[in-house]
């Protein structure tokens, strides 16, 4: 074992006791998914039904949490700081902090539109569109590539935060999914010393994160911040929070912004939004439990799997949700070590498995349109990261802040400029998701998506459709698709009719929707065991710890030994993961090294060759 990868070892167990985390209710097993991957093997309906039936879960909560008077409790406070000027800040990192750039695109594009078509709304829009702000830890680079352990550090969730302004008056919702996210925690007490409002939101029980987290505990107790737990149970895939505990925490989210903009237009009845949601999100929630979507999402997973199983890219085509598939798009790479998205000028790295496109003719309208602002990403001088953790780790972060500004953002061409750089052939694929309000740009000749989806078909590529909408328009889409395009696979899933202005609902479903396809598909390829992740990228030391307890799990080995293993194998792929490049998942060359005494080279080999890749 090499002297670095002991160090490295030696330096993360002397505070891994922050971060054991396998007590936490979000890491354990959910009991309905835990043979998941052996179900998936030989029926993908089946697998999929398990995935939406953890869903229950959220809609459960959500009920719960319904029945209290906390949204309007939240949401009058909310209004009462936004009269008075004050500011609304979402704060995450990871799925959190694409949660929090979704709630801030969602709240700007609601006001853009009010503008847009409501007479004399301009100066209420004007007011109101740029009172919320987003803090993702690594800034707006993090939306479509995980910023290396950038949440580790409460010292950066702070300078993020006050970077942005915020100061007495303000209202701050730090997000996090387990309840002890550094970063998340340091923009919470940053918000208290500023003395904002803040509300702390979290999925795991109190007394669990109380008894063995030390930073979640000083939160927990300090009564300047209230709590918002939560608490769903486990995951689907344990430890996979991008899934159900994003999903409650969009849902109740969404309902405080609802009540607020309802009360802010003078909208009528903003004390029935929960209610409204409520039953509405059960109605989704049964409509994606439907045979007849279950058969038809089992077809777009076949599809895909099919895509990457042979080597070939998938282009997703977007517009209304492209923030919302571009979100679970990212969420993959960490989650089950796929290749992240490719900078246009990058020939070296990895070609990504899947990419994102939206209607707009150059990139930055694009990137503009999805965030419904200017790009805002993390500049800082070295100087400035040596104030804030010191010592050698300056240094290192120093250089991932120097490859995450916005001129490094834009050279993800996700508009129109960048379809040439991904040429769909035969073998490749491409995805149109869209909703009722968009369905002409797939009727209409030369509408956006079906030009997109017609260029596949000529380059012998296969097609997929996801849209959301009513019974009505999905009879229309329906016929259209089976006269234009017989072999599209189309997943046509009916809306429940709401009066929400946010429509909340259906972005849930889009959410559960998308999670399910990627995690079927994924489970598919053989990166899921049982249903643990255990391709997980370990970027950050929540994630070292989670790779460290399943090598000890898979092998016998003890924490400290399995950590070892994992520095080493870490070291193995680094240049390769540090140069987006295809690596094998670590977990797995772990076990493989220890399970016959190989060296890091003769694992690899073996590994691709029992995966069948």
């Amino acid at each position: 074992m090499s002297e670095s990868a002991v160090k490295r070892s030696e330096e993360f167990l002397k505070i891994a006791d922050q971060f054991k985390l396998g007590v936490l209710l979000t890491e354990s097993s959910h009991p309905v998914t835990a043979n998941l991957s052996e179900v998936a093997k030989r029926d993908i309906v089946e697998a999929l039904r398990l995935l939406f039936k953890v869903d229950e879960d959220v809609v459960r909560k959500y009920r719960e949490f319904a029945e209290t008077s906390r949204a309007i409790e939240i949401s009058n406070v909310l209004i009462d700081a936004l009269t008075f000027g004050g500011k609304v800040f979402f704060t995450g990192c990871g799925s959190t902090g694409r949660l929090s750039i979704q709630l801030v695109s969602i709240w700007r594009g609601f006001w853009q539109t009010y503008r847009r078509t409501v007479p004399g709304g301009a100066d209420l829009a004007d007011s109101m569109e740029h009172r919320a702000f987003s803090v993702m830890a690594g800034g707006d680079f993090a939306l479509i590539k995980a910023v290396e352990g950038f949440e580790d550090f409460a010292e950066f969730g702070k300078k993020q935060i006050g970077d942005l302004g915020v100061t007495k008056g303000d209202v701050v919702f730090a997000i996090t999914e387990g309840g002890e996210t550094s970063f998340v925690i340091g923009t919470a007490w940053k918000g208290v010393e500023a003395g904002a409002k803040v509300y702390f939101v979290y999925n795991n029980p109190d007394d669990i994160l109380v008894e063995h987290i030390e930073r979640s505990r000083q939160v927990i107790l300090d009564p300047r911040i209230e709590k918002v737990n939560l608490t769903t149970g486990p995951m689907a895939i344990a430890g996979s929070t991008r899934m159900q505990a994003t999903t409650i925490q969009l849902c109740v989210l969404l309902t405080i912004l609802e009540i607020v903009v309802r009360r802010l237009t003078a909208h009528p009845n903003p004390e029935n939004v929960t209610s409204e949601f409520s039953a509405a999100l059960g109605e989704m929630h049964s409509t994606l439990l439907a045979q007849q979507v279950l058969t038809q999402l089992a077809g777009l997973v076949g599809l895909e799997e099919s895509v990457y199983r042979s080597g070939k890219k998938n282009n997703y085509f977007a517009d209304r949700f492209g923030i919302d598939v571009l979100t679970d798009t990212t969420e993959r790479s960490p989650t089950f070590c796929t290749p992240p998205f490719r900078r246009f000028d990058d020939t070296a790295a990895a070609e990504s498995w899947a990419f994102l496109y939206l209607p707009y003719p150059d990139s930055e309208t694009a990137w503009r349109h999805i965030l419904k602002r200017e790009p805002q990403c993390v500049d800082w001088s070295e100087e400035v990261v040596r104030t804030l953790v010191g010592g050698e780790k300056a240094q290192r972060q120093y250089q991932i802040i120097k490859r995450i500004g916005v001129r490094n953002l834009m050279c993800f061409k996700i508009g129109m400029d960048g379809i040439p750089n991904r040429p769909l052939g035969p073998g490749d694929s491409a995805v149109a998701i869209l909703d009722e309000s968009e369905k002409e740009g797939l009727l209409r000749e030369g509408g956006f998506f079906r030009t997109q989806l017609e260029a596949a078909r000529k380059a012998g590529a296969g097609r997929g459709l996801i849209y959301f909408g009513s019974e009505e328009s999905i009879s229309e889409v329906a016929s259209f698709c089976s006269d234009w395009d017989p072999e599209c696979r189309a997943v046509l899933v009916p809306c429940p009719k709401t009066n929400l202005l946010l429509d909340g609902v259906t972005r849930a479903g889009v959410k559960m929707l998308l999670n399910a396809l990627s995690t079927c598909t994924m489970v598919r390829l053989g990166r899921v065991m049982g249903n643990y992740m255990v391709w997980v990228v370990p970027s950050n030391l929540k994630l070292i710890d989670r790779s460290t307890r399943y090598i000890s799990r898979l092998t016998g080995l003890s924490y400290e030994e399995a950590n070892r293993l994992l520095f080493e194998s870490i070291e193995y792929i680094e240049p390769r993961w540090k140069a987006d490049q295809a690596y094998p998942p670590v977990v797995g060359l772990s076990v493989i090294r220890h399970r016959y005494n190989l060296t890091n080279e003769e694992a690899e080999k073996r590994l691709w060759q029992e995966i069948g890749l």
